[in-house]
């Protein structure tokens, strides 16, 4: 086991466009508007959206106030905001979710990630609370919202990095996002210091027991968030490029049904977890133990994630979706598509 403090954060900020739109977004007018959808639109009662919106009722009636004072709501409502709420009412309903978060993009085509991180470091800054534990995973999308959360103290704050893999450095490394997301916070960081993929179940058994990491896993037992990222198996991925999966591995999952990775452990369409044998070399905590904490963030989108996508919403079962409208689209309309 590896064990860091850190309590100094990023000063840097980026962002286009897109990204902008995203983050000088109000908290306060989305609440705001997803009242108003939800009373006007859905017909839900004040009682029933102070429950699902977390506030109280009310707050809730001074937001459908508000909203019709600013002409919000006429006979339908008007505002930017009306489309991106109705994708994530829609996820929401079809997944099951707590919570959708849904970035607008700057046009169709545009690259999905800036906007996906930028919300998705919205979401964690507010979201981190002192005393929590929370296990993260890895990838482009994770390690580009860093620059969006807003760095603060939290006083037992515990990061738990689910998956090895710091043997070669590189930018998009499981331990690189694990460390210095514990130090935006000022919190501890635990991570795994091994290949992310070991050459035998018998190694993979002897580095938990006989190395120290029991301790590591175990945490993952009683974990308050986990956060993580799908990479899909179709192109190149973090995952391929990263070095870790042989393009001989990769044609063999594909042809087993393979549609993405979650923590590299491999599932198709429909959830279940391909039968191969990389599934069981995997130095990451297993799905199971994921699946017991309470929040369970997942953020990813782009067209050739879709299909990943699809199949975590059964996976991992996530509590909060972070992605962007156009793959909020394309999910929804696979599964009318059936």
């Amino acid at each position: 086991m590896a064990r860091r403090r850190q309590s100094e954060s990023d000063d840097g900020r980026a962002g286009t466009g897109a990204t902008e739109q995203v983050v000088n977004e109000s908290r306060t007018d989305r609440l705001r508007i997803r009242a108003a959808w939800m009373y006007f639109v859905e017909q839900m009662t004040q009682n029933e959206i102070a429950d699902v919106l977390g506030v109280g009722r009310v707050t809730i009636v001074r937001m459908l106030a508000e909203a019709r004072s600013r002409n919000e709501v006429k006979i339908s409502i008007e505002s930017e905001l009306s489309e991106i709420v109705r994708l994530e009412r829609a996820l929401e309903k079809t997944f099951g979710l707590q919570q959708a978060l849904v970035a607008p993009l700057s046009a169709p085509d545009a690259d999905p990630l800036p906007a996906i991180s930028a919300k998705t470091g919205s979401f964690l800054s507010d979201t981190m609370k002192s005393g929590m534990r929370v296990g993260v995973g890895w990838g482009r999308t994770l390690f580009s919202s860093l620059p969006f959360i807003s760095a603060k103290s939290l006083t037992d704050f515990k990061v738990i990095s689910l998956l090895g893999g710091v043997g070669v450095v590189r930018r998009f490394n499981p331990a690189e996002f694990a460390w210095r997301f514990a130090q935006i916070f000022q919190g501890d960081g635990y991570l795994i210091p091994t290949p992310a993929v070991v050459d035998s179940v018998e190694t993979k058994i002897a580095l938990v027991e006989r190395c120290g990491l029991q301790e590591v896993f175990e945490m993952a037992n009683v974990l308050d968030a986990v956060l993580l990222s799908v990479g899909g198996i179709a192109s190149a991925t973090t995952f391929s490029r990263g070095g870790f999966l042989k393009e001989a591995d990769r044609e063999a999952l594909l042809a087993r049904g393979a549609v993405g990775d979650l923590l590299f452990h491999f599932f198709d369409r429909n959830g279940d977890l391909v039968d191969h044998p990389i599934n069981g070399l995997v130095m990451s905590v297993d799905v199971d133990r994921l699946r017991k904490a309470p929040i369970r963030i997942l953020t990813s989108g782009g067209e050739e994630k879709i299909e990943a996508l699809l199949g975590a919403m059964t996976l991992v079962a996530p509590t909060i979706l972070i992605t962007d409208e156009e793959s909020a689209r394309r999910m929804l309309e696979a599964v009318s598509a059936g």
